[in-house]
């Protein structure tokens, strides 16, 4: 099995842009670009309590809660930060093999915070997915679901973690490593959702549908007096 170097790792997050958007992924990721706007600054303030590592109570729950884990999965090639992951007791679970959860019985549930609504794409269920596998090959437990809570609407969506979207997990994966090896940034697609991107500036998906030598003519044409 070929494992991944500590250079060649991508980062978790970097899942949910490239569903998104895979220029966007690219602009953010491969040339280092970024810029806040309401939406992600809020965004960055409302995980400041979730990421707290140093959050371990139960609350008197059997439930163990654990908040800012370090996820690493050399096999995938993917890196990050859980918001949180749950430990669910379950009787009849396997125990695990590894040293954390040595004889434990449990199963995960990994939870994701999220600013706003649920969207139309998997692009926030993938990213949770993406935890999920990762947390099975760190721990040895298995996980058959995830949850998003979204701040903008206070409720928490649970969801079934499919064969299938684990299929198309380690497609989106693959195709992530071969685009970060080669440097190239996928064109410009503009739809609906880049009025809520933050690099709308900087991607400029408004020249998409138009030629260089088009663009080229236009500024010559602005440019004389």
């Amino acid at each position: 099995m070929t494992l991944f170097a500590d250079e060649d790792m991508l980062q978790l997050s970097g899942i949910q842009h490239y569903v998104f958007c895979p220029r966007q992924w690219a602009l953010i990721h491969i040339e280092q670009q970024w810029t806040d706007n309401r939406l992600t600054a809020e965004g960055t303030m409302l995980h400041t309590n979730v990421d707290n590592p140093a959050l371990r109570q139960t609350n008197g729950s059997p439930v163990i809660t654990l908040r800012g884990l370090r996820l690493a999965s050399p096999r995938m090639g993917i890196t990050g930060i859980a918001d949180a992951v749950e430990l669910h007791p379950q009787p009849d679970a396997p125990s695990s093999k590894k040293a954390l959860l040595k004889s434990k019985r449990y199963t995960l549930l990994p939870v994701e915070y999220k600013r706003g609504r649920p969207k139309p794409t998997d692009c926030d269920r993938l990213q949770v997915v993406a935890q999920a596998v990762i947390l099975e090959e760190m721990l040895g437990v298995r996980a058959h679901g995830g949850a998003i809570f979204y701040w903008e609407t206070r409720h928490r969506e649970y969801f079934d973690i499919t064969d299938a979207m684990r299929q198309e997990l380690h497609h989106i994966i693959a195709d992530m490593h071969s685009i970060m090896a080669t440097g190239v940034i996928p064109p410009a697609r503009k739809t609906s959702s880049c009025r809520s991107c933050s690099l709308i500036d900087i991607c400029m998906p408004r020249l998409s549908s138009r030629s260089a030598a088009t663009y080229l003519t236009t500024l010559l044409d602005e440019e004389t007096p």
